[in-house]
């Protein structure tokens, strides 16, 4: 059977359209392969507070959004250096960044 995965740029078009729908805004920080790329998703809040979150496999096969770091505020430039070794280490990695109202809420409710 095939990965039924709808291919990662349409996926992040679509993210970006749920975002702008709920009064916030999107922008992709890194463009990572067209079809099966990683996604990741960083959220804040007026520009504040990041947390990434990305989809993790789950034991009943599906994957799962799940916070995978949050940003120190005394510590601000480390969860930059952490998103700039990803893309070193996966060239085929998205990074979209969504300042959303509510980012844990919006993340919730995206599917897996």
């Amino acid at each position: 059977m095939g990965d039924s995965r709808l291919p990662a740029h349409l996926e992040i078009a679509a993210i970006i359209r749920l975002v702008e729908a709920g009064g916030g805004f999107a922008t992709v920080l890194a463009k990572g392969e067209r079809d099966a790329g990683t996604i990741l998703l960083v959220a804040t809040q007026n520009g504040h507070s990041a947390q990434l979150y990305e989809r993790m496999p789950q034991l009943d096969g599906s994957r799962a959004w799940t916070l995978s770091k949050e940003q120190d505020p005394e510590k601000l430039g480390e969860f930059s250096e952490y998103l700039d070794r990803r893309k070193r280490q996966d060239s085929d990695v998205w990074i979209l960044e969504a300042d959303i109202a509510d980012g844990a809420q919006f993340i919730a409710n995206l599917p897996g």
